[in-house]
């Protein structure tokens, strides 16, 4: 009989997660797996369940919520025996979308039982680890504002939106992809293993999590009058098509920039230094999956 360990964040996203243990006990295969259930209550928790897991000799950890908290258990795992199952319950749920996981809980929990497991890769800022993306510019400045407002929800993060794009006009930034140097005026800097933020929000459309590569999405700066059609690209996974955006690959990425200051990892923000140091890191990440595997595109 395998063990699982079931990190619960009950404040991800919208959904009540009171009954998820319920629904844990009535539809996993209790002839094969033994579930244990931790609670997460604070930052850091889902990190050190994830460690727990690793230490006890667990075949699975289960993270239940967003993305924040599959960074957390994710960064426990990676390079150990011990695979991921996702239940996502988060606002983007960027991970889940990527390798076209079952977004209804129900759905979620009983694709564990099928047992299917794959190794994927991921990445590290400056030595941190992340499974989907990290970057830096106007995303990260809005994403740290936002987690910084005294007020939460869709309009403050719009007010936010808008008063970044009005007062931020980009950063010049120096890229060295594999030795090869590239120096642009920069919107927006994504380092990009999975295709999307989450959402269905394509930043990088034909990113992969098994080629052992990063897509690195580079928008330059726009007139407002293009946020539309930017939108609309960003959406339908073609943003690459746009005029303002290049899309690089590499396996390691240095990055410097002309100041210190916001980024985001699996969209928490997070205040770093100018210099970058940027890895993709092969089949890492023991990950549960469906028959469909990754879904790179729309």
């Amino acid at each position: 009989m395998k063990k699982l360990l079931a990190i619960i964040n009950p404040k991800s996203g919208t959904d009540n997660k009171a009954g998820v243990p319920e629904l844990i006990d009535k539809i996993i295969d209790k002839t094969r797996f033994h579930i244990d259930l931790r609670w997460v209550e604070k930052f850091g928790d889902a990190k050190r369940f994830g460690q727990e897991a690793v230490e006890k000799g667990y075949d699975g950890a289960i993270a239940i919520g967003g993305d924040g908290t599959v960074n957390g258990v994710a960064t426990a795992l990676i390079n150990s025996p011990v695979a991921m199952a996702v239940v996502p319950c988060g606002s983007g749920n960027g991970l889940a979308r990527h390798l076209n996981l079952p977004l209804k809980i129900s759905k979620a929990i009983e694709l564990i039982n099928k047992d299917r497991v794959k190794e994927f890769d991921y990445g590290t800022l400056n030595g941190m680890p992340f499974v989907c993306t990290c970057g830096c510019g106007f995303d990260a400045q809005v994403a740290y504002k936002f987690a910084c407002a005294g007020k939460r929800g869709f309009f403050t993060y719009v007010k936010e939106a808008l008063s970044q794009y009005i007062s931020y006009g980009g950063d010049n930034i120096e890229l060295d992809l594999d030795g090869k140097i590239v120096k642009e005026k920069a919107f927006v800097v994504a380092c990009c293993n999975a295709a999307q933020y989450g959402n269905n929000s394509f930043i990088a459309p034909h990113a992969g999590m098994q080629d052992g590569m990063l897509d690195i999405t580079v928008i330059s700066p726009f007139r407002f009058y293009s946020v539309p059609v930017m939108g609309l690209r960003l959406f339908m996974g073609n943003i690459d098509k746009n005029h303002h955006v290049r899309i690089y690959r590499a396996k390691h990425i240095k990055i410097h920039r002309e100041t210190a200051g916001p980024m985001h990892i699996d969209g928490d923000p997070i205040n770093m230094p100018n210099d970058l140091d940027i890895r993709c890191h092969k089949g890492g990440i023991r990950i549960f999956v469906g028959e469909k595997g990754e879904n790179n595109r729309p």
